[in-house]
């Protein structure tokens, strides 16, 4: 049987290009979404770039991150990474043209599948490492 990693491709050499494009997507996502909320709502502009910057940025899986500062299972940093596609493409619509949206879909269509290593890695990932679990307490 094969041994689980403990370290996300993200880590590696073959994480750099999905991680190139994650950070284009959200950088799309950080500036259109808020931008183009701020038309409807400053409130809901600033809760935007709390949950798109913020969240992944306190919320992390161990051995994604090289620090992490709480640390979740792997689906709920999927879940971020969805979160800043959507964003991204919401964004988009909201304030540039036709073109551009047809981009950024592009771009998120191409993060997803370069993603998708990681993803795999991620779904069996727990909120913390082995060595950091509790010891079995069942007499």
């Amino acid at each position: 049987m094969l041994e689980r990693a403990t370290t996300s491709p993200n880590l590696t050499d073959r994480g750099r290009i999905p991680a190139v494009l994650r950070v284009l997507t959200e950088l799309v996502a950080w500036v259109t979404l808020p931008w183009g909320l701020a038309h409807y709502s400053i409130a809901w502009s600033i809760l935007a770039v709390i949950v798109l910057i913020g969240a992944p940025g306190v919320f992390a899986t161990p051995g994604d991150k090289k620090q992490v500062t709480v640390a979740v299972p792997g689906p709920v940093t999927i879940g971020f990474m969805l979160l800043q596609l959507a964003g991204a493409l919401w964004g988009a619509i909201l304030i540039m043209p036709g073109w551009a949206v047809a981009i950024v879909g592009v771009l998120a269509m191409i993060t997803v599948i370069a993603e998708l290593p990681r993803w795999r890695w991620l779904l069996t990932a727990p909120a913390r490492p082995a060595t950091q679990r509790p010891p079995n307490t069942a007499a």
